[in-house]
């Protein structure tokens, strides 16, 4: 996400950038009538181009951001998001060009997608916040010189805007799809066209959310593109009324985290596509147990808030979750949740070691949360030596049994579901799983995060894939 601050003065300059680009998305009406090798030289050009524009070109003035008494920060050019897009561009029409050549593909309807995506989803988004900082100015009555700018806090993605993206870039992406396929005359559902449409708007709109140094024009379109292309690769369908069903119910649930301040946008939108990809290969089961994760783990993040930051171990941002969080402590649920529907043979195996990641993200963060409340030290989980509260590595009886009774509590909503003929392994098996991968999240935060090699986000996304497998290994055990 691009956090550079909107210069009030200029917003008329801005409607108009962003107007200019959305035109940039109107050249893939062309796209199916020019070979994609053709293409891709074009964007190299177009890229060269831009890249070196006179600053005193009319061009150049009409795609520069004004910022009126701000001088610009070294090394940059105001031209710097139409050549990161044109960069992106070229990006994806060279791969689908070197592909051309191989016996795989990266079709130009994902490819003209993603740019939709990133053109039109994007201007959609600005103009929403943009209208958000004209009322904003309003209300304030104040008059701003023009060197003074809106806070971060205002030019900030927010619900109306990543909702704008959404909607604007799965409509765009799923029209751009339909008339490439229709000229090219290539032979795609409806229902593959607008699945992709959904999974690459969702992608799109979350790396506009996520803080990154990369501008998210150029980040946007690559990262829909790889996703698009991912999922329209395992040739799976849905029907357009699962996938939109699944789409408002894990948006609306998302929302409702959001509004109870368990998640932040990017949260949001991350649980929101994660919860659409669970819905749309397994079936709403899976994705209650997951949900329980997040709100178990939101409410008792909560818990004694106020001891542990005296501590200094309490969650950041009052206990507000990220997309990190989101994703590193589900992306192994996710993983398994669409292997279960391109492998059914496989299902009941990859059911519980859904069920044992799920444990295990459950485990580790009541362990985390309710044990370091604990009084007295806890021991070192490598050494069994006594350790200050909240060091990575660090164990006590407290958080142990809140890790048992976390795993425990998944494994018993699993068998309140009937996931599994026999009632007993269902809550056995993610029980222990999940409580033996909560202790390989302790024994790599002890060495492996505490040495620098991962972090407290890498650790978490260790330790589910773990517990998955652990899970998985007692399954074919007993069964």
């Amino acid at each position: 996400m691009n956090h550079t601050p909107l210069y009030i003065g200029n917003m008329d300059h801005e409607y108009r950038r962003k107007l200019i680009h959305a035109g940039f998305g109107l050249s893939l009406l062309v796209f199916p009538f020019l070979d994609i090798k053709v293409l891709a030289v074009l964007s190299f050009l177009l890229l060269v181009t831009l890249k070196f524009l006179p600053e005193n070109s009319w061009l150049y003035t009409l795609l520069a951001k004004k910022r009126t008494g701000v001088q610009s920060r070294t090394g940059t050019r105001g031209t710097a998001a139409a050549q990161n897009l044109a960069a992106a561009s070229f990006i994806l029409l060279l791969i689908g060009a070197i592909l051309d050549f191989t016996s795989y593909s990266y079709p130009l309807y994902i490819i003209g997608g993603a740019i939709a995506i990133s053109t039109f989803g994007d201007t959609a988004a600005g103009v929403v916040r943009y209208n958000d900082l004209a009322k904003f100015r309003s209300l304030t009555k104040q008059e701003y010189p023009g060197k003074t700018y809106v806070s971060e806090m205002h030019t900030s993605y927010s619900v109306p805007s990543s909702t704008a993206m959404l909607v604007t870039g799965i409509i765009s992406a799923f029209l751009v799809g339909l008339w490439i396929v229709h000229w090219q005359g290539t032979v795609v559902s409806y229902n593959m066209l607008f699945f992709i449409a959904v999974i690459g708007a969702m992608i799109g709109a979350l790396f506009e959310t996520i803080p990154s140094v990369i501008d998210d024009n150029l980040s946007v379109p690559l990262a829909s593109g790889m996703g698009m292309w991912v999922f329209s690769s395992l040739e799976y369908t849905v029907s357009p009324t699962q996938l939109a069903s699944a789409f408002l119910f894990s948006l609306v649930l998302a929302y409702l985290a959001y509004r109870a301040k368990i998640a932040d946008i990017s949260a949001l939108l991350s649980a929101a596509l994660l919860g659409v990809l669970i819905l749309v290969f397994t079936d709403i089961s899976w994705f209650i147990i997951l949900i329980a994760f997040f709100l178990l783990g939101g409410s008792f993040t909560k818990f004694k808030y106020a001891y542990k930051k005296t501590l200094g171990i309490a969650q950041s941002k009052g206990g507000v979750r990220s997309y990190e969080h989101v994703l590193c402590n589900s992306t192994a649920a996710v993983v398994l949740a669409v292997a279960h529907g391109i492998y059914p043979a496989y299902g009941e195996m990859i059911l519980f070691a859904y069920l044992g990641t799920v444990a295990t993200a459950t485990g580790d963060t009541l362990a985390s949360e309710i044990g370091s409340t604990a009084r007295g030290r806890p021991l070192m989980i490598t050494t069994l030596k006594p350790a200050e509260p909240g060091v990575d590595g660090a164990i006590s009886p407290l958080g142990e049994f809140a890790a048992f009774a976390g795993a425990l509590f998944i494994g018993l909503l699993a068998a309140a579901f009937g996931i599994c003929d026999n009632t007993l392994l269902a809550i056995t098996i993610p029980t222990i799983g999940g409580l033996i991968g909560t202790n390989i999240d302790s024994l790599l935060g002890a060495t492996l995060q505490n040495n620098g090699v991962l972090s407290n986000s890498g650790v978490n996304f260790v330790s589910t894939f773990a517990g998955a497998v652990v899970t998985a290994g007692l399954y074919l055990l007993i069964v």
